[in-house]
């Protein structure tokens, strides 16, 4: 699993619930590559707790054969939490790249954004939009500051100037504000120590960004790299700015994408695809 990951695609639907309340959201754990054993069930417990805090409807799977036009359509929204590898068949994929870029909206959390979804170019160049190239290994947790940048997207719309937390800090091979994306928030490199396995040098400098939100085709899609571990879930602050993000992302708060202008908004929050 560590050294490229295994290729398991189901090819066998999972039954979703035919009352399933709209906005709905599809949460997505699958792990061909590296698992987050204690993230993924920490995450899955918050955000079923926000769904029913909000009158959502929520779905959670591991189950790849659940990304068809057909079951896609029954949600407003797909987290993939913690999902890792090559997770998906080529029908898969497609179905997803379209109902993304069709209005679709899209969360993804940490190894969401890892470099084990290399080989799917479409994900990596319009999903993240930048390339994983290491975290940190002595220590490999480290307490860092977090410096919120752009109060513009719900999702860090209601948070402080800086989060002090704990994590797993993860370094890319650019910044992708080149690529116009809106960075929502960057790591304070001088707050801890950016060096991976044998020294190698994961420092990016000022611009380290951590969240960042864009545009795909009329869809929103929005990253955030922090939540290796389970107590990330429990954080009040990363709490609201995943409830924020999801809220985005749904079309429920926030200013919408450009792409979305020659198209009119949804009537309401259930009609919403």
């Amino acid at each position: 699993v560590f050294l490229g990951g295994v290729h398991v695609h189901e090819t066998v639907p999972p039954v979703i619930p035919a009352d399933l309340p709209r906005p709905a959201i599809l949460v997505f754990s699958k792990t061909n590559a590296f698992r987050h054993e204690e993230a993924i069930p920490a995450a899955g417990k918050m955000l079923a707790e926000l769904a029913k805090e909000k009158g959502w409807g929520i779905y959670q799977t591991e189950n790849g054969a659940a990304f068809t036009p057909e079951l896609l359509a029954r949600f407003d929204a797909v987290v993939f939490s913690n999902a890792s590898g090559d997770v998906f068949n080529a029908e898969q994929r497609a179905a997803f790249k379209a109902y993304v870029e069709n209005g679709g909206g899209w969360l993804g959390i940490h190894a969401a954004g890892d470099n084990s979804h290399k080989d799917w170019g479409w994900y990596m160049d319009q999903g993240i939009g930048t390339t994983f190239i290491g975290h940190p290994m002595s220590p490999q947790f480290q307490r860092a500051t977090v410096r919120i940048e752009n109060r513009a997207n719900p999702a860090t719309a209601g948070l402080p100037d800086t989060l002090a937390r704990t994590d797993e800090w993860y370094s890319f091979d650019k910044s992708p504000r080149k690529l116009g994306i809106d960075v929502l928030a960057t790591l304070d490199e001088t707050t801890y120590s950016p060096k991976g396995p044998f020294g190698q040098e994961l420092a990016m400098g000022k611009d380290h960004p951590i969240v960042w939100a864009r545009c795909v085709g009329k869809g929103r899609a929005l990253y955030s790299a922090m939540g290796h571990t389970a107590e990330s879930f429990a954080e009040p602050e990363y709490r609201r700015l995943l409830s924020g993000a999801l809220g985005w992302v749904l079309r429920l708060e926030g200013q919408g994408c450009r792409a979305e202008a020659a198209t009119p908004p949804p009537a309401s929050p259930s009609t919403a695809q």
